[in-house]
């Protein structure tokens, strides 16, 4: 793949909305790599995580022996943005039940936490450093009970940190994907130097 296409940004495509990404990244520029594989991994030059299961996609990354080569490509400095589950993977720790994680990025997460499925909400979002309100859609979302030092909150729900940052890091609770709205992905894209 010719890097004049644009950037190659890898979506984790293991189970949940990895498709949704990979239309908003080819609709800005980015070549979007499917990601299921350490091989596929080594081809990109920043990540997404997408939403979905949260366990069912720890425990697929692990059987496919990804777990080891996200962490280093992450603690070496690739981009990467997880949204609603992708937000649990990357977590130093997760309340609730053990599941695989990542542990990359210094935030405690409450799984569902703004409640079950049909508690599902959008609303406008103030985020930090965007000039108008993005269209936020929560599923079954998760937020931030704690932050690490060096962990900047972006946007808040409640008082609840919906979306964070640490360098080349990023963390959503909501669903970019399925807004058509794509400012965030222009975001991690822009990380990529």
């Amino acid at each position: 793949m010719s890097r004049d296409q644009g950037p190659r940004v890898g979506v984790l495509a293991l189970q949940g909305d990895f498709r949704e990404h990979g239309v908003t990244l080819k609709a800005i520029g980015a070549q979007p790599i499917f990601v299921r594989t350490p091989v596929e991994l080594d081809l990109v030059e920043a990540l997404i995580i997408p939403g979905g299961e949260s366990t069912t996609i720890g425990k697929l990354a692990t059987r496919f022996g990804l777990i080891d080569p996200l962490i280093e490509r992450i603690e070496a400095g690739m981009p990467t943005w997880g949204t609603c589950a992708g937000m649990i993977l990357l977590a130093k720790e997760v309340v609730g039940p053990e599941q695989p994680l990542l542990r990359c990025l210094d935030i405690v997460v409450e799984r569902n936490a703004f409640g079950r499925q049909n508690d599902s909400f959008e609303t406008d979002l103030d985020i930090e450093g965007l000039d108008e309100p993005f269209r936020a859609v929560f599923i079954r979302a998760p937020w931030v009970v704690k932050v690490g030092d060096g962990v900047e909150v972006l946007a808040t729900v409640d008082g609840h940190p919906v979306m964070v940052e640490d360098r080349h890091l990023m963390a959503t609770s909501f669903h970019p994907e399925l807004t058509g709205d794509s400012r965030l992905h222009q975001r991690l894209v822009d990380l990529v130097e």
